[in-house]
């Protein structure tokens, strides 16, 4: 299994924009999300080992931070073609099966995945009320086979900080996991 790192996009960035297809036949753009306490972006897949490890986790996390006045959203831009499990027909099964209660978003062409420089899955990018970024990186410390417990630790601390009116952590660790599939051709210059 792959093992690839956040790239880390600088803190304060603004949230790029998009407008992708959800598992339920609508859009959801950012436009949409405006307005809350927060935004929890998620770059995630069916298939990765790393996702499969927090799914249960995840879905729990994403709950709470709804709950708690955040968005919450979750894209998925591998090439499908080559990755077949990573469809959108089975994007819908997996919404479903993880128990996420937030959209699972489709980047067909993977702009957006380059506009926020995602290399991995998963990549987690949590941002302020005004959609600048406030953390970026790991769910927590555990891998597949590392013994770690799963809690979300890290994303848990910077959303209470966010929260809280904190700044920023100082330390923040990439995440690892899979790299993105990217199409034949369509890898950024930050990839590799």
């Amino acid at each position: 299994m792959a093992r690839t790192p956040s790239t880390m996009l600088a803190l304060g960035t603004r949230a790029p924009d998009f407008s992708l297809p959800d598992t339920e036949g609508g859009t959801v753009s950012l436009a949409d999300l405006a307005g809350a306490r927060g935004l929890l972006v998620a770059f995630i897949c069916n298939h990765c080992p790393f996702v499969i490890h927090l799914r249960e986790a995840l879905a729990e996390l994403g709950k709470e931070a709804q709950e708690r006045g955040l968005q919450v959203v979750a894209i998925s831009s591998n090439d499908v073609e080559n990755y077949p499990q990573d469809s959108p027909a089975l994007m819908a099964e997996e919404k479903v099966g993880a128990g996420y209660t937030f959209p699972y978003l489709y980047d067909e062409t993977q702009e957006v995945a380059k506009a926020y420089e995602a290399a991995c899955t998963p990549d987690f990018y949590l941002f302020d009320g005004d959609q600048r970024l406030v953390y970026r990186g790991q769910f927590d410390a555990s891998r597949p086979g590392n013994d770690e417990p799963i809690n979300g630790s890290d994303l848990r601390a910077a959303i209470d900080a966010l929260l809280a009116g904190d700044g920023p952590a100082e330390n923040q660790l990439p995440s690892l996991g899979c790299n993105i599939k990217w199409k034949a051709g369509n890898a950024p210059a930050y990839f590799g």
